[in-house]
């Protein structure tokens, strides 16, 4: 008897079903042969602070370092508690059972860092010793699980994956867990959360929203002028910039006046696009976002169904190439892609003939190839998930395309001694951008297509002017650009040789990028603003608190990923980096808890609004610290800077003493106190003038 184990029921069923284990049972089928159960994502998972005997957030406790890791049972937040979750408990119980019923384990949980994670552990809090195979796929269709299973792998050949999967298991532990209760004690109030991800993914949008912010915004003018060369219209604008309109309407008086310009220069060039590679998750996450404003998280989701239900293939993939073997599948996948009403036009442009094989690369293909298509074609699908199934589809008839070739024209016109600038663009061979009909990037400005043009050619100037213009300020992330930074944090890295050594690595994984971006919301530290990604004021004050931390070090925690993927490889030693991540916890515990003398410390004054915060008391204002209350309090009223002791009345009496020497609009002086209503809201009270 054969035990096979799946990450989710659903995965289960399928498998069940192809093996003949057609017998529903408790937990699990029975059938063929075989017992065929299931994990419910993490059963198990690391012990909590009070698993080694450390209760609440106490200095004198840090850092905690265990020594070993103690696994647990999945456990639940109940009554401000930590208790083990009754599923997954009921789970493992059937799990402990399958597996003492069987000879050996076929490992079938998600094929990949973290399923390979979920599995090893309840295999090691469970003590089994049966020997296991692992199941290895990249499609939920019939064929290719009758494939994996023709074709099982020794577990041993997938150690490297565990090991990385339990080092970067015990170095969140060890960073998220320390570094959050240090912040917390150093802080005073309230709870605080940071990460090994986490945290300088925080840094990078709070520095990018300050950039933004404190962008100073310079105008300046440029002139247009219009041309027309048979019977086509065309645009140039002035090389020159100027900081004064006043001169550049002088200019422009003048260009006018001379009423020509002369073609100086014409230069041509022919450029070649590449169709673009198939989509990795990271890539259809942020096209997702650019395209049909849906989060990571909705993307990864929407994936994970589609593939659930046989449509797509492994979404949680890091390459955007397919191994030799599967190129042959491909003619197949885009026939079934003619069944489809809203691709059948698509389809029509597919050059049959002249397929591309730049997406076929053995060597670039990680643990599973770039995102494509089955031959099992939907019929009828949800708005969202029919959109993401195109864009995934879509992107298979680009990449199999011939290249687009584009005929550039850069041509400077000359007015008196002012350079001009038009830049044309004719398409000669469309290629793969025949596929959508788009032939320019949404984020370039559309290119004229251009006349023929000569040295020395003479040209009207019809309508002429001032064009006003700004600089911009660097752009507020989105989740499609922050992922983008996140892929690519590497390249952030000052040090050239660092630089280049982590070239092509990012912070987090294509698997838990959305994750990452999800919890900043969750713990408060931002928001969404239509698409733009907005630190709040917790996220910006615990930026400010961390920002010089080794915590928030971008290329640091990239470096992490470069040993993790070595550890994987097995080129390097994950004992050897969980003791590195426990020196470098014990570091960053005594950097977070030095912040205490410089953090500003609550009063002992109680919220009037929510009456749950202790509010904090600075020199312009008195706030409570509670996102979701939002009451404040300015020290400044009419010219008047409140006292603490009237601070104090104000808020547990609800009402000051007379303020004197207050000044209105007008500039009059007058007296009155600053009293609170039930709601927290502060008016004035006049002194009652005696008749």
């Amino acid at each position: 008897m054969k035990a096979v184990i799946a990450e989710k029921p659903s995965v289960a069923r399928e498998i069940a079903a192809l093996l003949g284990a057609t017998e529903k049972k408790e937990g699990y089928f029975e059938g063929g042969g075989y017992l065929v159960t299931w994990a419910l994502g993490h059963l198990v998972a690391l012990g909590m602070p009070e698993d080694y005997g450390v209760t609440g957030f106490r200095q004198g406790s840090l850092p905690i370092l265990p020594d070993p890791f103690v696994l647990t049972v999945r456990k639940v937040r109940k009554n401000k508690a930590y208790e083990p979750d009754g599923a997954a408990l009921k789970q493992l119980k059937v799990i402990e059972k399958v597996t003492k019923s069987c000879d050996s384990i076929i490992v079938a949980t998600d094929a990949g860092r973290e399923g390979e994670l979920i599995f090893r552990y309840i295999y090691q809090y469970l003590k089994c010793t049966k020997p296991f195979e692992r199941l290895w796929i990249s499609s939920l269709t019939e064929r290719a699980i009758r494939q994996g299973f023709e074709n099982l792998k020794p577990g041993s050949d997938f150690d490297g994956l565990y090991h990385a999967g339990r080092a970067r298991s015990h170095a969140d532990w060890l960073v998220g867990l320390n570094a959050s209760q240090a912040l917390t004690i150093a802080a005073g109030s309230g709870i605080y959360s940071l990460g090994r991800v986490q945290t300088p993914t925080l840094a990078l949008i709070c520095t990018r929203y300050l950039e933004n912010k404190n962008f100073q915004v310079h105008k300046y003018w440029q002139l247009q002028l219009l041309h027309r060369k048979e019977f086509m219209d065309f645009k140039s604008l002035s090389v020159n910039k100027w900081d004064d309109v006043k001169k550049a309407e002088d200019v422009l008086k003048a260009v006018i006046r001379n009423g020509v310009a002369t073609v100086n220069k014409v230069d041509k060039k022919t450029v070649t696009e590449q169709p673009p590679l198939l989509f990795d998750l990271t890539g259809l996450q942020k096209e997702a976002n650019k395209i049909l404003g849906l989060s990571a998280e909705e993307t990864l989701n929407i994936a994970q169904d589609l593939y659930e239900n046989k449509f797509i293939t492994y979404p949680r993939t890091g390459s955007k190439y397919i191994p030799e073997d599967v190129w042959p599948q491909i003619r197949a996948m885009i026939r079934a892609l003619e069944e489809k009403p809203t691709l059948k036009e698509a389809v029509k442009k597919v050059n049959w003939g002249a397929f591309n094989k730049r997406i076929v690369n053995d060597v670039k293909v990680t643990d599973h190839h770039g995102l494509l298509v089955t031959e099992k074609v939907p019929v009828e699908l949800p708005a969202k998930e029919n959109a993401i199934y195109d864009l995934i589809a879509l992107r298979l008839l680009e990449a199999i395309g011939q290249s687009c070739q584009k005929e550039i024209t850069d041509v400077t016109l000359q007015v008196l001694h002012y350079d001009f600038a038009v830049k044309g663009c004719r398409v000669t061979e469309p290629g793969w951008r025949s596929i959508k009909g788009s032939f320019t990037d949404e984020e370039n400005d559309p290119i004229d297509q251009l006349p023929e043009l000569h040295i020395g050619d003479e040209l009207k100037i019809g309508r002429a002017g001032v064009l006003e213009k700004k600089t911009k300020p660097p752009v507020l992330y989105t989740e499609s650009s922050l992922l983008s930074a996140m892929e690519n944090a590497g390249r952030e890295i000052e040090n050239e040789d660092e630089r280049k050594a982590l070239q092509g690595i990012g912070i987090g994984t294509p698997a838990t990028r959305a994750a990452i971006i999800e919890t900043l919301f969750d713990r408060g530290y931002m928001v969404r603003e239509k698409k733009s990604l907005i630190p709040t004021d917790k996220g910006l004050q615990v930026y400010g608190w961390v920002k010089d931390k080794k915590i928030a070090d971008v290329s640091m925690t990239a470096e992490w990923e470069l040993v993790l993927s070595k550890i994987e490889n097995k080129e390097a030693d994950g004992q050897v980096f969980e003791k590195e991540m426990k020196t470098y916890a014990g570091t960053i515990t005594g950097e977070l808890l030095a912040l205490s003398a410089s953090i500003e410390k609550p009063s002992n004054l109680l919220c009037p609004k929510c009456k749950k915060e202790h509010l904090l008391v600075r020199d312009h204002l008195v706030k409570c610290p509670d996102e979701s209350c939002k009451w404040i309090q300015f020290r400044k009223i009419c010219g008047v800077v409140i006292s603490n002791t009237d601070i104090e009345n104000l808020v547990t009496k609800g009402k000051t003493g007379l303020i004197k020497g207050m000044k209105n609009k007008t500039g009059k002086k007058f007296d009155a106190y600053l009293v609170l209503n039930d709601k927290g809201e502060s008016s004035f009270e006049f002194e009652k003038r005696m008749s």
